[in-house]
């Protein structure tokens, strides 16, 4: 036990080390290293029907379950999550609003998309708001949306690619890579852990984007306002229906994302969230002939099931902690602060009371620069130990005077 401990704190340690990378970096960083303390020895219940698989708690990052987490799949529609995400990303630095009217360029006609595509209808002499854009998107999948988001955000669709490329490099998705943005190309490409990755942090940038745009199951489009004035009497309305199997029928779901290509078979992003819980599945490579979207419809109910059954997200408030002593300071002791949420994953069982210990290094010698490490919070449960916290310090810890130091450098001498 002592030995998994110091394995623990050695781990904690590296990962502020890992700091000082950007945050986006750590995305993929603990998705891994939370992949590794799963055991690779899931219940029958949990055959799955399709290739690759990843379970994750949306709210620590903490991967549940996995099956062939790493093998690369082309994500078909699920591609248009990033042509959204960049889509988003130009709203909220103000290029544009939802409200803002476009007018869809040539490319993106639906009469200029390859064969077999998903199509919001877009065509000539319409007019659309970038909200009615994200809904072709989300709900209707089209092919057509995704080439006029990209024209919309970048000169041309081969500039919008680079950028999706460069922010699944800057997120650390070593595997994920785009030749264009609806998902239509087998050659776009990407893995279960990774885009569970890019799913979680979609979430957390945009969560609006689920009650506004994944959770909506129909969609119509044109509308009188779309088309030129002559088609207004009979703009020829379609309705687009949601392909997310589950919304409205497993209580909870309210996105993502489905997509299909000959090449990958069935895919889906998958979120739900139940009483402060919310999970993020991905599922890649249900079979591609017939009866594989029911195949993945069956392990999407599976792998929700599973999760809500057996394990919960535990929200534990920061408690009162007394300040760390310190030795050769200005001032005895630093006021200390966690070093990252106290949110966890625990066993559906467990954490349902919490108690804490705190083990602080000793001893803390000044100076000590604001958020130096200083030990950790221990939460655990009657059963035993759920999570370590690492402490900081909450400002610096100048070293004393002269004789300050000598006095606290003798009394150490006899307290070690």
């Amino acid at each position: 036990m002592r030995e998994a401990q110091q394995t623990a704190s050695v781990a904690i340690k590296f990962f502020y080390i890992l700091r000082v990378l950007r945050p986006a970096l750590l995305f993929a960083f603990l998705s891994c290293f939370t992949a590794a303390l799963c055991a690779d020895n899931f219940p029958d219940e949990l055959e799955l029907g399709s290739r690759s698989a990843v379970l994750m708690d949306a709210a620590t990052g903490t991967i549940l379950y996995y099956k062939n987490p790493d093998l690369e799949i082309s994500p078909a529609s699920l591609t248009k999550l990033m042509t959204m995400h960049l889509l988003f990303r130009g709203i909220e630095a103000g290029r544009f609003s939802p409200d803002t009217q476009i007018q869809p360029k040539p490319e993106s006609w639906a009469r200029n998309q390859p064969y077999r595509s998903s199509l919001m209808g877009l065509a000539r002499g319409q007019v659309l708001s970038l909200r009615e854009l994200l809904l072709g998107l989300a709900v209707a999948s089209g092919n057509d949306a995704a080439v006029a988001a990209a024209l919309e955000v970048s000169p041309s669709v081969k500039d919008f690619v680079h950028l999706m490329n460069q922010e699944a490099a800057a997120l650390g998705l070593s595997k994920t890579r785009f030749v264009e943005p609806s998902g239509i190309s087998e050659n776009n490409m990407t893995t279960a852990r990774e885009f569970a990755v890019f799913c979680r942090f979609y979430i957390q940038q945009h969560p609006g984007a689920l009650s506004g745009y994944h959770s909506i199951q129909k969609f119509v489009y044109p509308k009188a306002e779309n088309v030129a004035e002559i088609y207004r009497d009979n703009p020829m309305p379609g309705t687009r229906n949601n392909n997310n199997p589950l919304l409205g029928k497993f209580p909870g779901v309210d996105g993502l994302k489905t997509g299909y290509i000959d090449e990958a078979g069935h895919n889906i992003a998958l979120t739900a969230e139940r009483d402060g819980t919310r999970f993020i599945a991905v599922i890649l490579g249900a079979p591609a002939e017939w009866g594989g979207d029911k195949i993945r419809e069956e392990d999407s109910y599976k792998i929700l099931n599973w999760a809500f059954n057996n394990y919960k997200t535990v929200r534990p408030l920061f408690p009162e902690i007394e300040e760390a002593r310190v030795w050769k300071g200005k001032k005895n002791s630093v006021p200390l602060r966690p070093g990252e949420s106290l949110e966890f994953t625990a066993p559906i069982n467990r954490a349902d009371k919490l108690y804490r210990k705190t083990e602080i290094i000793s001893p803390l010698i000044a100076p000590l620069p604001a958020g130096s490490y200083c030990g950790e919070l221990v939460l655990y449960d009657d059963e035993g130990e759920l999570r370590r916290i690492p402490l900081l310090s909450a400002e610096e810890a100048p070293p004393g005077g002269f004789f300050k130091r000598l006095w606290d450098s003798i009394r150490l001498l006899f307290k070690i």
